[in-house]
């Protein structure tokens, strides 16, 4: 139970680890083995008190609160096979500074555990830094999605980050490569997305009119391959808002599937790409721009293309070279 005494009166002082943090979620992540109904019903009860005054489940904690921890009972420890430790990854780092790491990200990485995976990029990161003391997924990239992600060192980065995202002044720019020949040079999409689950169980997102939540985003023409077939086009693409699935949903609504994705794309052309070399979803998360969270600046940081998706792009030129210009 993390060196506390389970028989006395614990006080524990609250340190960075635990800055803004939810005195709930605290309790949770340090009084291991102790049901989550009764860390509530100590904190109902206000035996918990912080700095001397009862407190409800949510509130924040600060740096150097002094917590009152009653004495406290532990679940019957159940005989359970120890899991394998997360193995420790090498991964390429784009930025890191006292508050932050931007990872380069590479594509068919899982961020986190779950859904039959055991461990994800941040399991594996932290067993690679096993001194640190704090390290947290400040957003998600699907699994097979390449390019920036942010890794929060403090936690007071980690929420100062949030606000960000959630105020909307992070500029998220990916790079996308469709099928169909893209005229516009810059397109405004705004389409309401809404969940739902397939017959087979499975997650998927759709434009929902009348229930979804409203979705934009900023499409870009980079480059068109007109003489290809099916004619291609890559795009630029900027996220207004954050929705699941948001890029390919819009892509593929509109009559632009995006390049391997399995599943709102092309499967049939999807199939005819791997034959030629393409075998990962085309969608790169090349440029992140938002305020540092501890420092008055802008940081920005850019990914480039991987040599997968770039490979490609060089074949379509050579392609296109060689059968004439088109309006590439």
């Amino acid at each position: 139970m993390n060196g506390l005494s389970k028989d006395v009166v614990n006080h524990l002082a609250v340190d960075e680890a635990g800055e803004g943090q939810r005195v709930d979620n605290f309790l949770l992540r340090v009084l291991k083995g102790v049901p989550k109904s009764h860390i509530y019903r100590i904190l109902r009860s206000g035996e918990v008190r912080v700095n001397r005054r009862r407190v409800r489940p949510d509130t924040r904690l600060a740096v150097g609160d002094d917590l009152r921890i009653p004495p406290v009972r532990i679940a019957a420890p159940q005989a359970l096979p120890r899991p394998l430790p997360a193995r420790p990854i090498a991964l390429p780092i784009l930025y890191e500074d006292e508050a932050l790491i931007a990872i380069d990200k590479p594509s068919g990485l899982a961020v986190h555990g779950g859904s039959g995976i055991s461990f994800g990029l941040i399991e594996r990161l932290r067993a690679a830094r096993p001194e640190a003391r704090f390290l947290e997924l400040v957003h998600r990239l699907d699994r097979d999605t390449s390019g920036v992600l942010l890794v929060a060192k403090r936690r007071a980065a980690l929420l100062a980050l949030h606000a960000t995202l959630r105020e909307g002044h992070a500029d998220k720019r990916y790079l996308v490569l469709v099928k169909g020949r893209w005229r516009d040079a810059k397109r405004r999409v705004e389409l309401p997305l809404a969940k739902f689950v397939t017959g087979g169980g499975e997650h998927h997102v759709r434009v929902e009119h009348a229930s979804g939540c409203m979705a934009r985003t900023v499409f870009y023409r980079r480059r068109v391959w007109a003489n290809a077939a099916p004619p291609l086009s890559l795009l630029e693409a900027e996220l207004a808002t954050g929705r699941t699935h948001q890029i390919r949903v819009h892509l593929t609504h509109l009559g632009f599937p995006l390049a391997g994705d399995d599943k709102y794309g092309d499967f049939a052309w999807n199939r005819a790409l791997a034959k030629q070399g393409l075998k990962r979803m085309f969608l790169h998360a090349w440029r992140l721009s938002l305020p540092h969270p501890t420092e008055k600046r802008v940081l920005t940081v850019e990914s480039p293309l991987p040599p997968d998706l770039a490979e490609f792009v060089a074949r379509l030129d050579e392609a296109q070279h060689r059968d004439g210009d088109g309006d590439g």
